[in-house]
């Protein structure tokens, strides 16, 4: 039998910017859903400078606050999803992205030639699995 009681629990931040119309993470079940995810500056909606390699890093850092306000970690992470606006920094996403999340990534998808909000370089959303997340 299905537990319909369960309800989704919303994750938003405090001081952590991020638009109104969508919150920082959904707990449902033992799953985090992160959503997507640009490289801004701390309390700010202005991207971290450096392109393609320092947006990756930070969104990976702002993702490690979001998960850990979960109870959770970047060792969590089952599926990635990483847009890029240019292809061709793809090598500098990469080597940013290994270098946070070490040598057992996760599944990850890369796409290329997308329209990002605010012109940003790279934008990642991902899932992560938490079984009896406690929150």
């Amino acid at each position: 039998m299905i537990n319909f009681a369960m309800k989704a629990q919303k994750i938003t931040l405090p001081g952590l910017a991020h638009l109104p119309a969508f919150c920082h993470a959904v707990i449902a079940g033992d799953f985090i859903y992160l959503s997507g995810t640009l490289g801004t500056k701390p309390n700010s909606m202005e991207l971290v400078e450096g392109g393609t390699a320092a947006e990756t890093r930070r969104i990976l850092e702002i993702f490690d606050e979001i998960l850990a306000s979960c109870n959770a970690g970047l060792d969590d992470l089952i599926k990635v999803n990483v847009f890029l606006h240019d292809m061709s920094t793809f090598d500098q996403m990469n080597e940013a992205y290994l270098s946070v999340i070490g040598d057992d990534p996760p599944a990850r998808i890369t796409v290329g030639k997308a329209d990002l909000a605010l012109g940003a370089a790279v934008e990642i959303d991902a899932v992560a699995y938490k079984p009896e997340i406690q929150n």
